[in-house]
């Protein structure tokens, strides 16, 4: 599938294309983020090592999932390593609704200079943040 690409410019020479993400149910977690984002599957198949694996995305960024075994870190903001993505969303409230609705755990809901976000886990225990940021 061919999918558009803005093009970039001078003042932004690069942007985030793709999240990489190890899960422990591809088809779970292919629903959960469709489900949360309204997001859809750009591609779907296995990789050239045999393992099942997704983009899910619009045609600006991803989230490529690999379906694989273990568990999520423990996160440790104060260690190297990864702590959460963040994804900005038009109605704070209506994605809390989705997100109660799919039975992820919320932990945290702040106000945010110059917005509110939230943070909860997805089915493999990874920190997600959502963020909405008043309309101009």
């Amino acid at each position: 599938m061919e999918t558009a690409r803005a093009p970039l410019s001078p003042e932004a020479p690069m942007r985030l294309e793709h999240v990489n993400l190890t899960v422990a149910d591809l088809e779970r977690s292919i629903g959960f983020y469709r489900a949360l984002l309204g997001l859809r599957v750009r591609w779907q198949g296995t990789t050239a090592g045999g393992t099942p694996a997704a983009h899910v995305g619009d045609d600006a960024m991803y989230l490529a999932l690999f379906e694989g075994r273990g568990t999520a870190p423990a996160w440790d903001y104060s260690a190297v390593g990864y702590n959460h993505m963040g994804f900005v969303v038009d109605d704070l409230d209506a994605a809390r609704a989705r997100l109660e609705a799919l039975g992820a755990p919320i932990h945290a809901v702040d106000p945010y200079e110059p917005g509110r976000r939230l943070y909860f886990t997805d089915p493999d225990g990874l920190e997600v943040e959502l963020v909405e940021y008043p309309a101009d």
